[in-house]
């Protein structure tokens, strides 16, 4: 899943008018952006295996810090409160929070059978659905329009550069999923990890 959690981002911003884009795109995020710094840190662990799933080419084997539900909720919890205490604003927070746990909601829709429930246990639950291309690129880029929909119904840009670097932002994205799909595939975990941290970090802050 990579634009679905994009489009929670996005749909959140009408349940959460005072959090900015930025923050609402970091929650549902949050796990893949913790990913790659505990891949290089060997707290985690990932092969590149082409086949493992039809969508992609990783066998996520290990990765029960960043993307396990209970983590997940530990993570939630974290953001939520830093978010209450610098902006004050108690159902934002709450917004933010489902929008990190959305993340393993995704992901287990998404993952063949890794998804771990807590640390000490290895994942034994998904639904599978990278193993159809079609299937996952429809059900993302589904999701991904009726989010950008929420956002642009939610929301008014201040004037015709807002507008058109929303929108801009809409084809990057629409741009770099379909291009993943269709790339080379990566050298090494090392490559994977620092891709992800540059690109993950440019989409987020840039939303904002």
């Amino acid at each position: 899943m990579f634009i679905g959690h994009f489009a929670v981002g996005f749909g959140a911003k009408r349940f959460a008018p005072r959090a900015s884009l930025a923050v609402l795109l970091a929650a549902p995020l949050l796990a893949d952006l913790l990913w790659p710094p505990f891949l290089l840190l060997g707290w985690e662990h990932v092969r590149i295996s082409p086949g493992d799933t039809r969508f992609t080419p990783f066998e996520f084997y290990n990765y029960p810090w960043s993307h396990s539900l209970l983590m997940g909720a530990v993570w939630a919890t974290l953001f939520a409160l830093i978010y209450r205490v610098l902006q004050r604003d108690r159902s934002g927070a709450v917004i933010v929070w489902l929008a990190v746990v959305s993340h393993w909601v995704l992901g287990w829709i998404t993952h063949r059978p890794d998804m771990p429930l807590y640390p000490e246990r290895h994942g034994r639950n998904g639904l599978g659905l990278w193993n159809s291309v079609a299937g996952t690129m429809a059900t993302e880029i589904i999701v991904f329009i009726v989010g950008v929909w929420a956002y642009a119904s939610a929301t008014r840009a201040s004037d015709k550069i807002g507008r058109f670097g929303f929108w801009a932002y809409v084809v990057l994205l629409m741009a770099l999923y379909v291009g993943d799909r269709f790339s080379a595939e990566p050298k090494s975990v090392a490559q994977v990890a620092w891709t992800a941290i540059s690109a993950e970090r440019y989409l987020v802050l840039e939303s904002g």
